[in-house]
């Protein structure tokens, strides 16, 4: 299989500003470098129209350059895997890949090595979905994990007493490094799905929804969201910025979901939402 790599040269201020606007042109796997970034995108999805229109929007804000190849599909993380660090979520979740040998004891302890999968904790948006995962009652429950990346959400859940969790990916590279990280954790009561969520034949009602998903993804899925969620359940949302918010809860009203509760990191937004 064939891959069309983007290299960005740009401000590494705006690197992740960029990479959301790019991964709404098809993009799903980035590497960030010295300079700015690298994306990365299967060359039938690749679309020169909506990248063009991305670098138009942006060019006359900073320095920006674009240059594109053609790869074959590979671990283009493995450099950066290499030099990854440990992360220590709110001093109670240590997320750490299987080489690091870290002394201190945390309440939580999560075992990730990424591959091409989103979902280290480096990410303000990983980052705030667990940390607001430990704030919220996962013993006994039930639990969906849309969009899984590396399963890293699913695997918190499971070591916050979750009775049960489908988690699901449209990616064949997710999936793969999900199941790996989950049999890392020793967590046996995830099962990991490839496709979306209309496609894989979910059964039975939620009491936790976990989607850490762009902001597009979000607001179509929405509805469906609701109506897995059991009437007590929750909505934990992240994977868009504080100013969009507003979308999403206008949307969610639509669809019998209201906030209980909002997070932020940065320039990223969490949003818990509960039925009316």
């Amino acid at each position: 299989m064939f891959y069309t790599r983007l290299q960005v040269i740009c401000d590494p201020a705006f690197s992740e500003i960029l990479m959301a606007e790019i991964a709404e042109t098809g993009f799903d796997s980035f590497l960030e470098t010295e300079k700015g970034f690298e994306a990365y995108v299967e060359n039938e999805k690749f679309d020169q129209s909506r990248l063009f229109a991305v670098q138009v929007k942006y060019n006359h804000v900073m320095p920006l350059f674009f240059f594109q190849d053609k790869i074959q599909k590979q671990n283009w993380n493995e450099e950066w895997e290499r030099n990854l660090e440990p992360i220590i979520v709110d001093e109670k979740c240590l997320i750490r890949a299987e080489f690091h040998k870290v002394k201190k004891k945390y309440p939580y302890e999560i075992i990730i090595t990424p591959k091409m999968s989103f979902g280290t904790g480096h990410h303000q948006t990983t980052y705030l979905m667990i940390k607001n995962q430990m704030g919220m009652d996962h013993l006994g429950k039930r639990v969906m994990d849309a969009g899984c990346g590396t399963a890293i959400l699913s695997i918190m859940a499971s070591k916050l007493g979750a009775r049960e969790v489908e988690a699901f990916d449209i990616d064949d590279w997710s999936v793969i490094n999900g199941r790996e990280n989950i049999e890392i954790n020793d967590c046996k009561n995830i099962l990991l799905h490839q496709g979306r969520i209309s496609e894989i034949g979910l059964t039975g009602m939620f009491d936790i929804i976990l989607a850490n998903i762009n902001k597009n993804v979000l607001m179509d899925e929405l509805e469906v969201y609701s109506r897995f969620l059991n009437k007590e359940g929750y909505l934990l949302l992240s994977g868009f910025y504080v100013q969009d918010i507003s979308d999403l809860k206008k949307k969610a009203g639509q669809h019998g979901l209201k906030e209980t509760q909002r997070d932020e990191r940065e320039t990223w937004a969490a949003l818990l939402l509960g039925k009316e």
